[in-house]
């Protein structure tokens, strides 16, 4: 019974330290990588015209300019937001938008004719079969922060905490539906 007990507690003091730590980490790694690429966009020069037609729809028909400035300020103003934890589900939904469409653009096999050589995508670097491993894994990382928040290290979690005592959590308990 003992070890029962001790398997409860670890696992009670685990859940409650993932409650913060867990996103924690994700956000920090995503926030580098996504602040990162959006500074590389901001200091370099608009390559985008030059993949334009790889873009799926409606991305192949916005200008590059504006395709190219959303994205560098998405990635720029999104790692922050991700690494404050602030806003993070919407800004976790833009960048799996983003990075989506980075994928079909640049990352995605252009010719493959058998799931073996599709699966040879599944790279860091391109040897002629795509290189879609690092957005496949930044992808996966942001679905937690989309469907699970930020975590209790956020400025989401400290706002929702501050609405939650000045009671406008209890403001739709008093708009309920009474009977006539």
């Amino acid at each position: 019974m003992n070890i029962l007990n001790t398997w409860i507690a670890t696992r009670s003091a685990l859940e409650h330290s993932g409650s913060y730590l867990a996103a924690l980490g994700l956000r920090i790694l995503l926030a580098w990588e996504f602040f990162e690429a959006g500074l590389m966009k901001y200091r370099g020069n608009n390559w985008f015209s030059q993949i334009q037609d790889n873009f799926p729809f409606p991305f192949d028909v916005i200008p590059t300019e504006i395709s190219w400035a959303l994205a560098t300020y998405v990635e720029l103003i999104g790692g922050i937001a991700i690494l404050l934890g602030l806003a993070t589900r919407f800004f976790s939904f833009s960048l799996i938008i983003l990075t989506i469409v980075a994928t079909a653009a640049v990352h995605w096999p252009g010719d493959w004719n058998t799931l073996s050589e599709l699966l040879q995508g599944y790279a860091v670097s391109d040897n002629g079969f795509g290189n879609y491993k690092l957005p496949a894994l930044y992808l996966t990382m942001l679905l937690p922060l989309l469907f699970f928040g930020p975590g209790k290290l956020s400025v989401d979690h400290l706002i929702a905490q501050l609405f939650t005592r000045s009671g406008v959590n209890n403001a739709a308990d008093d708009h309920q539906l009474q009977p006539a």
